[in-house]
């Protein structure tokens, strides 16, 4: 469902923006964070930018700036960093990072659920939290860096971002998914549900692997952004008008997010400072150790069963088409590591090979890409390494799927995830190029059916009609002449 966006009036948002209040709510986040501004038309100011003083807020909504992104990571200096960074540039940059979940869905009462068993989760591990509406129909639910632990398993905190800020976010929604379905299903029935998401029966819900009944799976209903959690990562301020609703992105109290009225987030309607946002005054080192523990084991459980599934599926021999498919129709995570890689290129390898192999291509077609690719990576591999993999693939001779999308060790590691509206429809990257066919196909159908002949096509078309005719009626002459003489 697309999103309607608001008549907003710019004079009121120039009105808000000048307000001290507003403008130190903003500063007191910004502080040591890169800073994006957006403009009615959605476009975006210069990246990086920085905001040291009231002044920089009012000439910037001045020049009619809109919306106020923030950074999740805090920077040592925000406007040394350059787009294409490496790793290590961007490790030794970081001053830390806070833990921003994106709660959203297309319904706000759904958001809500979500929100408050998320709050409840994280209250359980006695995390100091804050929240605020989006501005929309979610909620950025957030933990600041000063609770966390300063190492978690050998490696600095500070240096695993975004894969610490992943797991803990996916740990949490596995920790919340069976009461979010029930408080989902309490409250809206199965067609409602539908009607409400405009989506079929099949999407909203999945199979149980071991009972096979099927049950609602809130995840299609309502996102815990782990996904998009990635570097230089943004988010909407706290107090930022949001660009398509006009609505503010306000504070609201951890404990009455059921109750929360969106009217009350108008520009007219908001007092800032009365509710925090990510307050650090009363923050202890550690308080958020034990949620990161049980997340990161957690995750090695998940990631086990991710291989024994694996090895399973390599049993299990896939459809591939009969002619190679074309580059045009794949995903943006394939795309992103056919431009090359920095980090994860063997990983990378083994995600080619199997995702070209189900798409048709041959081993030859393979070895060719595979080869240009190398050439496109930061610091190409060995092509003993490459063509090792290649021939073992290959010797092997067996179709099997490339690892899934939500497979942290693969293209969320390498960070080759770089989602487009269609990716939240599938669990494969190869999925995401049958759809795309599909569509493909039925767009030339429909350009078919509305083809106009020339005049040309037209008498052709005339003349063969009235020659069938004509060899008709001879053919039916010819057996009643036969008919005659027997």
């Amino acid at each position: 469902m697309g999103d309607e966006i608001a008549q907003i009036d710019l004079n009121k948002v120039l009105e808000f923006y000048s307000r001290e209040d507003v403008q130190d709510a903003i500063l007191s986040l910004a502080k040591n964070r890169e800073v994006a501004v957006r403009f009615p038309n959605l476009s975006y100011g210069k990246r990086p930018d920085i905001l040291q003083y009231r002044l920089d807020i009012l000439e910037l909504a001045k020049q009619g700036a809109l919306t106020f992104d923030v950074s999740e990571e805090r920077w040592r200096n925000p406007l040394h960093l350059t787009p294409g960074m490496r790793r290590t540039e961007l490790d030794s940059l970081r001053q830390g990072w806070d833990l921003i979940l994106d709660i959203d869905s297309n319904n706000l009462e759904i958001s809500k659920l979500a929100a408050d068993l998320v709050i409840k989760a994280l209250d359980y591990y006695d995390v100091p939290v804050t929240v605020k509406f989006s501005g929309r129909a979610g909620f950025h639910i957030a933990v600041p860096y000063e609770s966390f632990p300063d190492a978690i398993e050998g490696k600095e905190t500070k240096l695993l971002f975004p894969e610490a800020a992943r797991i803990v976010a996916a740990y949490l929604a596995d920790m919340i998914k069976d009461q979010l379905s029930a408080a989902i299903l309490q409250k809206y029935k199965i067609e409602q549900l539908q009607e409400l998401s405009g989506k079929q029966f099949e999407e909203l819900v999945e199979e149980n692997k071991n009972t096979k009944e099927k049950r609602l799976n809130p995840f299609s209903l309502v996102d815990i952004d782990t996904i998009l959690i990635s570097s230089r990562h943004l988010f909407r301020s706290v107090y930022s008008i949001n660009q398509k609703t006009g609505l503010v992105s306000v504070p609201v109290h951890k404990k009455k997010i059921l109750q929360f009225d969106k009217k009350t987030a108008a520009m007219d309607c908001v007092v800032a400072g009365q509710i925090p946002f990510l307050d650090i005054s009363n923050v202890e080192s550690n308080q958020a150790k034990q949620l990161f523990v049980q997340a990161f084991d957690w995750a090695k459980q998940a990631k086990v069963k991710e291989e024994e599934q694996q090895e399973l599926s390599k049993n299990e021999e896939v459809d591939v088409p009969a002619e190679a498919i074309d580059e045009k129709y794949f995903p943006p995570c394939i795309r992103h590591i056919l431009d090359g890689l920095e980090d994860g290129r063997k990983r990378a390898i083994f995600i080619l090979i199997n995702f070209l192999v189900c798409c048709g291509w041959s081993y030859d077609q393979i070895e060719k890409r595979l080869l240009e690719w190398n050439d496109c990576n930061k610091e190409p591999l060995s092509q003993t390494i490459l063509l090792s993999q290649l021939r073992y693939s290959r010797q092997k001779n067996k179709k099997v799927l490339p690892p899934n999308c939500d497979n942290k060790t693969y293209l969320l590691d390498i960070r080759a995830c770089n989602p487009d509206a269609m990716c939240k429809r599938i669990k494969n990257p190869v999925n995401y190029v049958k759809i795309r066919l599909k569509q493909q196909l039925e767009v030339e159908k429909k350009q078919n059916s509305k083809r106009t002949l020339t005049e040309e096509q037209k008498q052709k078309m005339k003349e063969t009609r009235e020659k069938q005719k004509l060899f008709k009626e001879e053919m039916k002459k010819k057996r009643e002449t036969e008919k005659e003489q027997a």
